[in-house]
This record gives structure tokens, C-alpha cells and sequence, in this order.
């Protein structure tokens, strides 16, 4: 007898809806929030209102994509948890709503472990154990999986995420939001050991970008000083190198990890990953240690409901499920 299962994803300014049949992604249709741009970052208020009339045609969407009615699904899934509170809610309501009308199971996902499971998504997948490194605009975490229910995070950012690191990085070089995509873009037509940038000490299997972000600060300042122009004179090579010391950072830790654990099946995942220099960084180190590399497609690496999807039917499968008394969570834990 097949699983199909209708999930909801709204954590942050992405409306997304999947269905997944059997752990098979049928859909996973996004709708983006083209609104924030021009302040720079997201506007929580004006995020959950841009959900509120994206929510009904995403699902839609998806449901005709997958070639499914709504009364074949079997359980409806949504991202309790962490993100802003406004958009949470939006999607965590519509499911619960459907879930009740329907009579059937209703399962709460926490947004970090989807984005782990998400490399179970592609029909060449990790055998557990494997490790996994997580980093996002709002977190950065290294994570052993030992099965789809059973997930321990040993490593995390103390302070920013990598993500963080690299936004904050773009808008101090002037360029526009979201600027992580843009710096590995402007990366690949620059020298990465042009210039050199610090690299936090943190003891163990932690990680810090604050320091970095702070170096990076004072030298452009230092720099612009003397030249105005130095910034629009060397930004290839400015997004080259800081680009190289985040990724450094990164890589260096999961390194650690993986030798420490002796897991040798190890993957990325998270909005982060979709950086075409992290990808290409992590298959070499991987294939240098004889490791086994996995990496998303592209489209399950940033906030996507296939993720949510694939989550909650293992989820399922373990006979998981939740009550509708459930509330959305901006910062609950998932261990």
C-alpha cells in the first residue's frame, strides 16, 4: 500500500508545497519573495503576508504537478520549527486546517533535520552513518545520522552561520541582497589568495564567523581609506578570498569530524550548499580521503518542501505522528 504525503514549507520568505509518493518527490513547486530585496534582508510582517497569498495556488500548484487530488493523500506535513514566527504559523494552520477536514495524520517537521534527510531525496543516497554539514543563513552545524529518526548534532556555529558570514560579507562590499549567491558569482573570476583573512581558533568540532566578519570590516575600512575605489577595483578577488576562508572554515571542521567519528559516508546540505566553490571544495576533499561524497540537487539545497516531504514520510513510516494542539516554534530543538 503507497504513502503520499502533501508537505508545507514556509519558515522564512519561501512558500513551497511537495508531494511525495513512497519517498519519491512527485512536486515541489516554490514561489518566491521578490518584496524584500529592496530592504535588504526579510521583512518578517511582510513575509507572512506575501505566505498568506501564496499558500492556496502553491498547493495547487503541486498537487496538479504531482498528478494527485487531495483525497489521496495519506498524511499532511509542515516545518514546525525554527524560523519567523509570522510565516511558521501561515503554513503551519493550512496544514493542521487540511489535516482535520480530511481526518487524516498530520506531521510536524523540524526545518534543520529536513535539511539533512534532503540527501535522501536522490536515488543515490548515503548509508547510514553518515555525517552531514548544515549550513544556512541561520545555522551551521555538523551532524551525525545514524538513521532518519536518530540525529545528533556535534558541531555548531557559536555565534553567526556561515550563511551570515557570507550576506554580511556582500553588503559590506556594497553589493545587494541576497549577496551570498553574488559573491560566489563575482569568486570565479578572482584570485582566492589574493588576500588573506582570519580563521577563528575554536576548539573542538564548533565553529565561529563573528571574528571573520570582523576582519573583513576592519580591512575594507583600512583599505577604502587610502583608495575609494578599492572595493569596485578588486572585488573579484575580494569575494575570491573571502569566499576561500569561509569555505576553509567549513571543510576543515567536517574534516575533523569524519576522522574523529571514522564515518566515511559524509554529505552538505542547506542553503549554503548550493555555493559552487563548497561543492566543488567538498568532492575533492572527499575524494582525497577516499570518502564518499553526496550532495542535493540544487533545488533541495535552499528552503524547498520536498525536503519537509521526504522527512515526514520517514516520519511516517516510524509510525511518527502529530497532534493538532501542535504549535509553530521559532527556535525549538530537534534533538
Amino acid at each position: 500500500m503507497s504513502t503520499t504525503i502533501l508537505a508545507i514549507e514556509s519558515s522564512c520568505d519561501e512558500t513551497s508545497a511537495s508531494v511525495c509518493c513512497d519517498g519519491k518527490i512527485l512536486s515541489n513547486y516554490i514561489a518566491n519573495q521578490k518584496v524584500h530585496e529592496q530592504y535588504g534582508g526579510v521583512v518578517p510582517e511582510l513575509a507572512s503576508r506575501a505566505h498568506m497569498q501564496n499558500i492556496v495556488p502553491v498547493v495547487d500548484v503541486a498537487l496538479k504537478q504531482a498528478g494527485i487530488s487531495i483525497d489521496n493523500i495519506d498524511a499532511f506535513a509542515f516545518t514546525q520549527s525554527p524560523g519567523l514566527i509570522g510565516s511558521l504559523l501561515v503554513g503551519s494552520q493550512f496544514a493542521k486546517s487540511l489535516a482535520f477536514a480530511r481526518a487524516k495524520p498530520l506531521i510536524a517537521v523540524h526545518h534543520m533535520q529536513a535539511h539533512v534527510l534532503a540527501n535522501l531525496i536522490p536515488d543515490e543516497k548515503p548509508s547510514f552513518p553518515f555525517l552531514c554539514l548544515t549550513v544556512s543563513g541561520g545555522h551551521t552545524q555538523i551532524v551525525v545520522a545514524n538513521s532518519s529518526f536518530d540525529l545528533k548534532v556535534i558541531g555548531e556555529t557559536l555565534d553567526d552561520a556561515a550563511g551570515e558570514a557570507f550576506d554580511k560579507s556582500a553588503k559590506l562590499l556594497g553589493l545587494p541582497y541576497p549577496g551570498g549567491p553574488l559573491i560566489d558569482k563575482y569568486a570565479k573570476d578572482g584570485n582566492p589568495s589574493r588576500f588573506t583573512f582570519a580563521e577563528p581558533q575554536i576548539p573542538g568540532l564548533d565553529f565561529s564567523f563573528s571574528g571573520l566578519k570582523t576582519s573583513i570590516l576592519y580591512f575594507l575600512q583600512k583599505e577604502v581609506k587610502n583608495n575609494e575605489n578599492f572595493v569596485a577595483e578588486n572585488l573579484a578577488d575580494l569575494c575570491a578570498s573571502i569566499q576561500e576562508r569561509i569555505i576553509t572554515i567549513l571543510l576543515k571542521k567536517l574534516k575533523k569530524a569524519a576522522l574523529q567519528t571514522g564515518i566515511t559516508q559524509l554529505c552538505i546540505a542547506g542553503g549554503v550548499s548550493a555555493n559552487s566553490s563548497l561543492r566543488k571544495a567538498f568532492a575533492e576533499m572527499c575524494e582525497q580521503n577516499n570518502w564518499k561524497s553526496f550532495i542535493p540537487p540544487f533545488e533541495y539545497c535552499t528552503d524547498n518542501a520536498a525536503m519537509i516531504a521526504i522527512t515526514a514520510y520517514y516520519k511516517f513510516l516510524h509510525g511518527d505522528s502529530t497532534p493538532l494542539s501542535v504549535s509553530a516554534s521559532a527556535r525549538a530543538s530537534w534533538e
